[in-house]
């Protein structure tokens, strides 16, 4: 879709300077732009990429000298990144998938769907599932029996729901996430090894040869508003009560949230991140890539840990983490810093046993 500047600015609530009714018909990078694209300068550091396309209209960081840049027009928002969410919002080109109900759909006849609802071919929707109004459920999805799904949701592709999941309004999920699988719940009629290890802190005790026996998971998973799932994430059942995942969550691709698990609200998981069984993660926590929580614990509010931190303790709110096993940032990283001096110190160390060693033979 094309709109002028104008219309842009107003959409994203920005200034606007220059020529208002030029029209744009996308949104690049400067070093790519074309005369009919908005280019994205939002930081000082990418001026000089502008040099080597066409615009003629930027969206640039505040207090930028657009006309020296040589620009028909500029628009100036506050927060530029945060601009970003309104102006891509708004020339998505979308999914195209069409209006209705594809023929090749198979969809129960206890099943409810609200007004709007969009069914792509070759979707599964199951006994007694309630999906809200406003609704896309892309190709080849399902959603199992006695889902509830709330107004406004966008399912992708190869999007599977479990039966018994309670999912709020505007939910997303990305290709392949997968909601409602069972967990990793495991017995054995003994005391296995890792039970004994753990006890023991690291032996096992007599071994045996063990069969593991499934535990059932008769929990569900209850999701609430505004979370927006990434390409083949897992979100498990609980065993026995609801995984359950708060309002305004944004999980990122080939993450696993696993059994018994509570999530708060805000939170932001990059991708990769593993959360154990019966684990509690606070409001407002934002894990880094590959992060992965241990079972059983608790991660507090406002918590950041920065990629590949593996948390293997309860973690009191605010703080920011990092390392195996996690500690406060500032810690880890001289702790680090230590790490790197080792050689030097080594060297300085030898060379003190050989001084001493010739002082002694001299005496």
């Amino acid at each position: 879709m094309a709109y002028t500047v104008q219309e842009i600015a107003s959409a994203i609530d920005a200034e606007v300077f220059g020529n208002t009714d030029i029209v744009i018909q996308k949104v690049s990078e400067p070093a790519s732009a074309g005369p009919d694209d908005l280019a994205l300068l939002t930081n000082p550091k990418f001026a000089s990429g502008l040099k080597q396309g066409k615009a003629r209209v930027a969206l640039v960081w505040p207090g930028a000298d657009w006309q020296e840049m040589e620009l028909e027009a500029a628009i100036i928002a506050p927060r530029g990144r945060y601009a970003m969410s309104g102006l891509t919002r708004m020339m998505d080109p979308g999914q195209h998938y069409p209006d209705g109900i594809h023929p090749s759909a198979v969809i129960d006849k206890t099943a409810r769907l609200a007004k709007n609802v969009r069914i792509g071919a070759f979707t599964v929707i199951g006994p007694r599932a309630r999906i809200g109004p406003d609704s896309t459920i892309g190709p080849q999805c399902n959603v199992g029996a006695d889902v509830t799904i709330g107004q406004g949701a966008f399912l992708r592709d190869h999007v599977s729901i479990g039966a018994r999941v309670t999912i709020g309004d505007r939910f997303w999920a990305q290709p392949g996430a997968r909601i409602g699988a069972d967990g990793l719940s495991f017995v054995t009629p003994e005391a296995s090894g890792v039970e004994k290890a753990r006890e023991s802190l690291g032996d096992q005790g007599e071994l045996s040869s063990q069969s593991w026996t499934r535990i059932h998971s008769l929990g569900a998973v209850t999701i609430g508003d505004d979370v927006e799932i990434g390409a083949n994430a897992c979100v498990d059942y609980g065993t026995v009560r609801d995984t359950r995942i708060g309002n305004g969550c944004k999980i990122d691709n080939l993450c696993h949230v696993a059994h018994n698990v509570t999530v708060g609200n805000d939170c932001l998981f990059a991708a990769m991140v593993g959360i154990a069984g019966s684990t509690v993660i606070g409001n407002n926590v934002v894990l880094g890539g590959q992060v992965g929580i241990t079972d059983n614990t608790i991660v507090g509010d406002n918590v950041i840990a920065g990629g590949g931190t593996k948390v293997l303790n309860k973690i009191p709110a605010g703080q920011v983490i990092l390392g195996y096993p996690a500690v406060k940032m500032e810690t880890h990283l001289e702790m680090y810093k230590g790490l790197r001096r080792l050689s030097r110190l080594f060297k300085q160390v030898a060379d003190l046993q050989k001084s001493v060693s010739k002082t002694s033979s001299n005496d």
